[in-house]
């Protein structure tokens, strides 16, 4: 990936516009990482106090199943942004650490529908439950839209590592052929994935104990074996998205490698998506999700741009 090896000398944007979009944005080279910078620690982050949780609305019947809704100051309708949260699919990890972004991005002006979902672990998670699930959460704003103020014509996407994922898939939904049929699912506006997990056939083969290995729990088995499910799901596969994303990646993330968040806005740039990648020098791979954060102002303007 010759086009962007330059993460040492500091922080970049890399604005990759196909040509579905029709503004250009050349690369805009940052400053680099501060000297004293360390990556934000999962123990930190979980040890944080959390913000006062959102309106908690179920959208099914299991306990997983449920939904924070935050609304921002003002009569609205508001723009929305769905949050998907990571933790390799796992039932150990939920939407708690997610919280933070998302009160933050309900101060800034949007309405937040932080969803959990059923997981490896729960009854009935993994393949298909969790996207199932994913799809059913987000479609459940359509039925949330008739009594709260919500602009269902500006919804965006954004999820984190595993939810990353899911939120790069949501854009391509729309599939009535594939083993995950989605009767007129809710259109997105915008994805953001923050250290996504971007190819799953590739994500899969790790160390032993680590979220790669947590891949072929969720899809119920190997490429070899269930391959239409990864077809199905795994963003790689499902490009063109043609929707806006914004891709954020800590350079010094050992969980979802940078290079592979790179290798897949090289092919979703080769797709015509408009597509935007940065990679922090000096984070890792929580970072990103505070608020207040080096990558926070992009994330504000991207969300500015897809939802006006």
């Amino acid at each position: 990936m010759s086009w962007i090896r330059s993460l040492a000398a500091g922080l970049f944007l890399f604005g990759l516009v196909g040509c579905a979009s029709r503004t250009p944005v050349a690369p805009v080279a940052e400053t680099a990482a501060p000297a004293t910078a360390t990556p934000l620690a999962w123990s930190v982050l979980s040890a944080m106090p959390q913000p006062p949780p959102g309106q908690r609305l179920a959208y099914g019947p299991a306990p997983q199943q449920f939904g924070e809704l935050r609304l921002p100051a003002g009569a609205g309708p508001h723009p929305v942004v769905v949050l998907i949260h990571g933790g390799c699919w796992l039932s150990q990890f939920s939407l708690e650490y997610f919280s933070h972004l998302a009160a933050g991005l309900t101060d800034a002006g949007y309405a937040t529908w932080s969803i959990e979902y059923r997981r490896i672990g729960d009854p009935d998670g993994g393949w298909p439950g969790t996207f199932l699930d994913a799809g059913a959460a987000i479609d459940h704003l359509q039925t949330l839209g008739d009594s709260q103020p919500l602009d269902l014509s500006r919804v965006a996407v954004l999820g984190h590592s595993a939810g990353g994922q899911m939120a790069l898939w949501a854009a391509t939904r729309d599939d009535p052929h594939g083993p995950l049929p989605a009767d007129a699912p809710l259109p997105v506006r915008a994805v953001v994935g923050i250290a996504p997990i971007t190819d799953l056939a590739a994500y899969r083969v790790g160390p032993e104990r680590s979220c790669h290995a947590a891949v072929d729990r969720v899809m119920g088995g190997t490429p070899a074996t269930v391959g239409d499910r990864y077809a199905a799901v795994s963003p790689m596969d499902r490009l063109p998205l043609r929707v806006p994303v914004l891709l954020i990646s800590g350079g010094q993330d050992e969980i979802v490698a940078p290079e592979s968040v790179e290798a897949f806005a090289h092919a979703a740039m080769l797709e015509n998506d408009p597509v935007q990648l940065r990679v922090v020098a000096g984070e890792g791979h929580f970072d990103a999700v505070l608020p207040g954060g080096r990558s926070w102002d992009m994330l504000l303007d991207f969300l500015g741009a897809s939802l006006r």
